[in-house]
């Protein structure tokens, strides 16, 4: 009997320890495999921008996405900043979005603009113990910040049984997120706030159609639209266009690998960028429109002058008919005993990787994207659990299921141009790294270029260059610079009370 009894004791006293130790695990962190599609919460914080004290309010929330019928069809992961020592009503809103399609806010949101980066060195290349510290250079000083996840990205997910075809092509996607953020400034009462958009690669795409769809269906006008390493944005520059096009980047690549003759290497690259960039308009262009037509005699010269300015050989140039890919530059560039027999990376071509042969026609992988995954990854996922407490088994999506995507009808370029005409209020500005070979700076500067043909407009276009590639703020130097490029794009594009008129 004692025995039983002590033994009936014991089973209580464990099955009690486990329940208390249970609940306080739950209590502490609360797990879902499902997104709560309507949720948010806040916690604080400090950061010097500039040498001064910032502080401010880290919002981390879920927002409905509605179909036409009202329904609940997604939910929007969105990280939002504000500073709190300030009330002004008109205080700025930085809307950001990063591209893919499908891929999360991360890049941007623990890189560039907000108050926290990732741990890594003064070229952006990625170190251990992976981490993130305090942003000095963050434009959250002059304007309120949020990061939004698109559907099937971060943490953002659509509701069992939702049509995908609401979310997933060009112009589905500026659609819904326009309702979207509509619905964000009205919650968060930012109806008189000056607002920006800021997109980087396909969200450059992205924030050019957003900005003729908030104007025309939510009435929503913006101050300013900031493309980084933007995409064609519905502007048309295929074939002999986008092959000339390349060679200022060869120029950029190259000089960074010292691959350019002894002259050229010893000038700074903004010094001899404008001498490729004359050639790829008044004779590379022309070549390559003439094609078969070009004697030998003219062809060779052309070569050679493009070999000079790209670090390929004429030999090079003559095999691909004057329009080597970039997928044989990134393979062939240093590709020799003498030169380390390295690949250089598509987004960075400062970055290098080791291919299993030295032969062939494009690397076996992007060094670069390799590269960032090994910093950004950890990064994100220790702030967004640890340091803001979101607590979910969901996956983070650096990159998201999206596709099929439907390309069809993207006039993002046109309707940005039409959003300007419009709204004399509205500026773009855009930035881009000298060493980015998938968006190159020569492609974004023609996209400003034929933006706005008539050129009415081009005082309110600039553009910033960068020596780095297609994520430029990796860079301690650009990080610095182009935050302070974006925070003065800002300011400047403040009416300061004058009428919107022409």
């Amino acid at each position: 009997m004692r025995l039983t009894f002590s033994l009936t004791l014991l089973l209580i006293t464990l099955l009690s320890t486990c329940a208390l130790a249970q609940k306080e695990i739950m209590e502490k962190a609360p797990l879902s495999r499902e997104l709560n599609m309507d949720m948010a919460q806040t916690t604080t914080n400090t950061v010097k921008i500039n040498g001064k004290a910032v502080p401010y309010e880290v919002t981390i929330g879920v927002q409905p996405v509605y179909n036409a019928k009202s329904e609940v069809t997604a939910g929007l992961h969105y990280t939002y900043y504000v500073r709190t020592d300030v009330t002004d009503p008109n205080r700025p809103l930085l809307i950001s979005f990063n591209g893919g399609p499908g891929s999360g806010s991360v890049w941007m949101h623990l890189a560039y603009t907000g108050p926290k980066v990732l741990n890594i060195d003064e070229e952006g290349f990625p170190v251990q113990p992976y981490g993130v510290s305090d942003n000095p250079y963050s434009v959250l000083d002059v304007a309120d910040i949020v990061y939004v996840n698109p559907v099937n990205t971060g943490f953002s997910r659509m509701v069992e049984g939702a049509d995908r075809e609401q979310f997933f092509g060009v112009n589905q996607d500026v659609t819904y997120l326009a309702d979207w953020l509509s619905n964000f400034v009205s919650r968060n009462n930012r109806w008189r706030s000056p607002k920006f958009l800021i997109g980087e690669s396909y969200g450059t795409t992205r924030v050019s159609g957003l900005a003729l769809e908030l104007q025309e269906r939510r009435w929503m006008y913006l101050n300013g639209v900031i493309l980084v390493s933007p995409t064609d944005i519905g502007i048309e520059r295929n074939g002999i266009v986008k092959a000339a096009n390349q060679l200022p980047y060869f120029t950029a690549a190259a000089w960074y690998h010292k691959q350019l003759p002894a002259d050229l290497q010893s000038k700074d690259l903004v010094d001899i960028l404008p001498e490729a960039e004359t050639f790829t308009q008044n004779e590379l262009l022309p070549a390559l429109a003439r094609g078969m037509s070009m004697t030998d005699e003219e062809k060779m010269s052309i070569a050679k002058k493009a070999a000079r300015l790209s670090g390929l050989s004429t030999q090079e140039w003559l095999d691909n008919n004057l329009m080597p890919s970039t997928n044989y530059f990134w393979k062939h560039l240093l590709r020799g005993e003498d030169k380390g027999n390295f690949t250089v990376g598509r987004l960075d071509s400062r970055y290098t990787g080791i291919d299993g042969m030295a032969s062939g026609d494009s690397p076996d992988y992007n060094s670069e994207l390799t590269s960032w995954l090994h910093s950004f990854t950890p990064a994100i996922n220790y702030y967004l659990r640890e340091e803001l407490n979101f607590k979910t088994d969901l996956q983070y999506n650096m990159f998201g299921s999206v596709y099929p995507w439907d390309r069809s009808g993207d006039q993002t370029g046109p309707n940005l141009r039409k959003a300007m005409a419009m709204n004399p209020y509205l500026n773009v500005m855009i930035q881009s790294g000298y060493f980015d070979g998938a968006t190159n700076y020569y492609d974004a500067k023609y996209n400003l270029w034929h933006l706005d043909p008539s050129g009415r407009m081009k005082d309110r276009l600039s553009f910033k260059g960068y020596y780095s590639g297609h994520m430029m703020y990796l860079r301690r130097e650009d990080l610095k610079n182009a935050n302070e490029h974006v925070r003065a794009f800002m300011l400047e594009s403040l009416p300061g009370g004058k009428s919107a008129r022409y």
